[in-house]
């Protein structure tokens, strides 16, 4: 028998001990954090300038490009995508069970 893998996979795991949603809602802050930071130096724009478009302050856009920090809405993300020239998309995608 050549079983590629035995036992459960990681997501698995995260699932029986209660952890998968954290550990997704915290990998895609992180994308989220890191494709940002991404768009603003593809543009060349500075976090006070990009704070104005998005008509924050600095601190709260610290706080968004902060992959650790979770505090993150829907609007403020729209502020973002509209402030790089882009739109926000957001869709549910059928989980893998």
């Amino acid at each position: 028998m050549t079983r590629r893998h035995v036992g459960s996979d990681f997501d698995d795991f995260l699932r029986e001990e209660g952890l998968l949603g954290a550990a997704e809602s915290t990998a895609a802050k992180r994308v989220i954090a890191f494709r940002l930071a991404e768009e603003m130096k593809a543009r060349r724009l500075s976090k006070s300038e990009m704070a104005r478009r998005m008509g924050t302050s600095r601190a709260a856009l610290e706080r968004l490009l902060d992959p650790a920090n979770p505090s993150v809405t829907l609007a403020t993300l729209e502020r973002a995508a509209t402030a790089l020239g882009a739109t926000l998309k957001v869709e549910f995608v059928k989980a893998r069970r």
